[in-house]
C-alpha cells in the first residue's frame, strides 16, 4: 500500500512539475442532445497558428467525464505567447469557435464555451482530479 501510494504521488508530482505555463484558456465543449462539437477546428487553428508564428508547442489538457453526453474541457497553456502573439491567437480562436459554433446550431449538436478574458491558473488545475494530457489523435 506504501509503495503504491509513493508511486502514484511520484507520478503525479512529475506530471504536474512539468507543466510549462501558470495561465491556461478554457474551452468548454457542451452538449444539446446529440453529443459535442469536435475539437478538430480548435487544434488545427492551434496547430498552423503554431507554426505560422514560429511558437513553441501550446501545452493542452483535456477534462473528460463533465456529463452523459461527453461534455468536457480544453485548457490551452499560453504563457509562451507575448501579449501582443497572446491577442491575435485568442481573436482567431474566438472567431474559429464561433463559426463552428454557428455551423453546428444547424446539426444539432453542442455549444463551445470560449471567454478570452478569463484564464485559469495552474493552481486550480492541480485540484481537477481528471485532467489528462491532450493528445490530437484523441480528437479523430
Amino acid at each position: 500500500m506504501k509503495k503504491t501510494f509513493l508511486i502514484l504521488s511520484l507520478v503525479y508530482f512529475g506530471f504536474f512539475s512539468a507543466q510549462k505555463s501558470e495561465n491556461y484558456l478554457e474551452i468548454s465543449y457542451n452538449s444539446i442532445c446529440c453529443g459535442t462539437s469536435s475539437t478538430d477546428p480548435v487544434i488545427n487553428y492551434i496547430s498552423v497558428f503554431q507554426k505560422k508564428n514560429k511558437t513553441k508547442p501550446f501545452e493542452i489538457f483535456r477534462q473528460p467525464g463533465l456529463g452523459r453526453e461527453g461534455e468536457f474541457k480544453l485548457f490551452v497553456g499560453t504563457d509562451q505567447l507575448s501579449p501582443k502573439i497572446k491577442a491575435k491567437f485568442t481573436s482567431g480562436l474566438q472567431n474559429i469557435i464561433n463559426s463552428q459554433n454557428k455551423a453546428d446550431s444547424k446539426t444539432s449538436k453542442g455549444k463551445i464555451d470560449f471567454n478570452s478574458s478569463e484564464t485559469v491558473k495552474k493552481a486550480t488545475l492541480l485540484n481537477i482530479d481528471n485532467l489528462i494530457l491532450y493528445k490530437k489523435e484523441q480528437s479523430k
